[in-house]
């Protein structure tokens, strides 16, 4: 009998590698933001400060990330364990007594070293008591309203992230019943820190917090009881509004859901470290929460207000040093002066590196749009804009003044809902056209596109002219954030731009742009083209190389894309701010792929993907883009990616955004393998500081 055909051997395909958590990578993000407050080289009020942003982003994990997380959970076939949830848990509260022991033991005492000291009742004398007593009666007393329950007078509603008391008194109340606990809430529009008048303090800045004021006048409140034990406390919501997507008008819909957002379901509940369990107890049951979501805090419950002793401390010298971004070199300063910013963009495009180089001149060109009447139309995409904007006043003034006007505004933008659908209000009012982008997506690209009349060789044309950008129309947070603008008044781009305006406000399928990635229609398939291209380049041996830097990377195709290119031989590294779930380093399957993050005086927040499959300059790209890799960034959003074209713009965008991170020694931490994170030094080389440095010279 001949022997039977060997068959074919098949190649082994090493399984996916295990991602990350992610709601345990967000935390390791804010571990490396706390750490921040640890390092001597930052000025002290800065790294209170830090602190001070730990329990922001907290209260936006709770309210948001671990809101959804135990939503998911809860979904058959969600595939979270009740190990992993615990596991989560038990990460938040170690981060959370991590930011207490850095508050009580090195910031706050390095800062009474300092002369700045927040007293409590038992450390203020008799004239400091003597005039928080009258500034309690005067400022506070009529405020309070001290709610005593029993059947007629229930729990009352409380509101997210407010601060209350909880109070058990001994004694009857007025009508003789024993009724023992009563419940003190304390209104948003009293100051959480006061700083005592300087002759009460001679020397010194002394602050008290307010709950201190109310804690150390508890049982006037309480006439004829005696106050046996009491605890602040403060609740966390799931603050995500949820709108349908087939409500018939949207901006009302939100609108309406605004009054109920900080009432949603309750989250997490802090009280301080000395609280009675049978207080804590009962409020467990009260909010409906498990042990678990119950965090015992060693000092005030909300320490995002100690930003206001941060405002009121004179102390300069215990600051940053103030940064004056410096003007981008050939640009026009001031309207009337070299030329026109029409007259410039004519010559090429125009990139700024924010903060390091001003934001001032994307408000200048608008300004200019607004007075110039060859200018016809001005589109522009609103996401955060803040409660005052000059942007939004030129906008407001150019429909004023006859212009088409179209402002794409993102009503879902998180916690800028009520501002986003002021100004789309104001905007109507005026005359703007207002569209909402497309039911389903939120519009998070930005965008900025002016279409002026001007002469040409067979007479009248319209040019346009544009804005692209990896951040916010916000002049406040282009001062904080790293980003990337782009002017510009190339044909093709601003076409492109255009074809954009024009889907979000006709929803019709119109022609594909030709230079812009858009998200969900071709961003997400094109960046697993150029990943796969890299690939197939270190196969057939090829020197290939990815170097991506953005804010979190979580969606799982990407990852596994770049885990795949990785065991191909392309080197990879990721410069990745926030949430990184892609394990790097793991034999076999991420070996070539480098992680690190880098938390320094600004917020990283520029997105730039870069692409390398050969030897010469054909065989790279370069984008900029206003999406994170994120799956409902590539997904459930209208985003955009552009290419750097020019050589030197693209050499510039390497010189100053990728190479100083991938050498930073200061400000820069490695991922390891298991998602923990070390810092990589201490006393070398800060991309920031470098380009401070590069942009203001000594």
């Amino acid at each position: 009998m001949s022997a039977l055909p060997k068959s074919p051997v098949e190649p082994l395909i090493p399984p996916p590698p295990p991602l990350l958590n992610r709601e345990q990578a967000i935390l390791e993000f804010n571990r490396r933001v706390l750490a921040q407050a640890l390092r001597e080289d930052v000025p002290l009020l800065e790294r209170l400060r830090y602190v001070c942003i730990v329990s922001s982003n907290m209260d936006e994990f709770f309210e948001v990330r671990f809101a959804d997380y135990l939503e998911a959970s809860r979904l058959p076939g969600s595939g979270i364990t009740s190990r992993e949830m615990a596991e989560v848990a038990a990460a938040a509260h170690a981060l959370i007594d991590a930011q207490y022991a850095a508050f009580n033991e090195v910031v706050m005492p390095a800062l009474q070293r300092e002369g700045i000291v927040v007293l409590n009742h038992a450390e203020r004398d008799a004239a400091q008591r003597q005039w928080v007593d009258g500034f309690f009666q005067r400022q506070v007393r009529p405020l309070l309203v001290p709610v005593g329950l029993d059947p007629a007078h229930p729990f009352p509603q409380v509101a997210n992230k407010s601060l209350n008391f909880i109070v058990k008194l001994g004694g009857r109340d007025a009508f003789g019943r024993d009724n023992s606990i009563a419940i003190v809430k304390v209104p948003r529009v009293l100051p959480r820190v006061i700083r005592l008048p300087e002759p009460l303090a001679p020397g010194r800045q002394a602050f008290v917090m307010l709950s201190s004021v109310i804690r150390a006048h508890l049982e006037e409140l309480f006439p004829g009881r005696t106050v046996e034990a009491f605890s602040q406390f403060r609740v966390t919501r799931d603050s995500d509004l949820d709108v349908d997507d087939d409500v018939t008008n949207l901006r009302q819909a939100l609108r309406s859901s605004l009054s109920t957002r900080h009432f949603g379901q309750a989250i997490r509940l802090e009280v301080v470290a000395t609280c009675p369990e049978e207080l804590s107890e009962f409020l467990l049951q009260q909010f409906g929460l498990p042990d678990a979501a119950l965090y015992h805090v060693n000092g005030p419950v909300n320490l995002v207000r100690l930003n206001q002793l941060i405002d009121q401390a004179e102390a300069d010298a215990l600051r940053f040093p103030p940064y004056e971004w410096a003007w981008p070199r050939g640009l026009p300063h001031g309207e009337g002066t070299q030329g026109s910013m029409f007259e410039r963009l004519r010559q090429g495009d125009v990139l700024m590196h924010h903060p390091f180089e001003s934001f001032e001149p994307v408000v200048q060109l608008l300004r200019e749009a607004v007075h110039d009447p060859d200018v016809l139309a001005i589109k522009q995409t609103i996401y955060r804009t803040g409660a005052q904007s000059v942007l939004m006043d030129l906008l407001l003034e150019a429909a004023r003044r006859g212009k088409e006007v179209m402002a794409v505004v993102e009503l879902k933008a998180r916690f800028d809902e009520e501002a986003n659908i002021n100004w789309a209000e104001r905007l109507e009012a005026v005359g703007a056209q207002v569209v909402y982008g497309i039911v389903g997506l939120k519009t998070h690209a930005k965008l900025l596109l002016i279409t002026r009349r001007e002469a040409g060789a067979r007479g009248p044309l319209l040019r346009r002219y544009g804005h692209l950008s990896t951040g916010n129309y916000n002049p406040r947070t282009a001062r904080l954030y790293t980003d990337i603008g782009c002017l510009t008044a190339d044909g093709g781009l601003t076409a492109d731009i255009d074809l954009v305006f024009q889907q979000l406000a006709s929803l019709t399928r119109g022609k594909a742009p030709k230079q812009l990635l858009l998200a969900p229609s071709s961003l997400h398939r094109q960046m697993l083209r150029f990943i796969q291209r890299c690939t197939e380049a270190a196969r057939s041996g090829q020197a290939a190389r990815i170097v991506v830097k953005i804010n979190s990377l979580t969606d799982e195709p990407l990852m596994l894309a770049l885990a795949e290119a990785s065991q191909a031989g392309v080197e990879i590294d990721l410069v990745v701010r926030g949430a990184c779930m892609l394990p790097p380093g793991l034999p076999g399957f991420t070996e070539r792929v480098r992680v690190r993050s880098v938390v320094g005086r600004f917020l990283e927040h520029t997105r730039i993907l870069y692409f390398r499959w050969g030897p010469t300059d054909d065989d790279e790209v370069l984008y900029l883009s206003s999406a994170d890799w994120m799956t409902r960034n590539m997904m459930r959003r209208i985003e955009v990616a552009w290419p750097v074209r020019d050589a030197r713009d693209r050499q510039r965008v390497i010189d100053e955004c990728l190479l100083p991170y991938l050498h930073d020694r200061r400000d820069a931490w490695r991922q390891l393998a298991d998602g923990r994170y070390e810092r990589i030094g201490a006393d070398g080389p800060s991309a920031q500081q470098a380009l401070m440095t590069r942009y203001h010279p000594a």
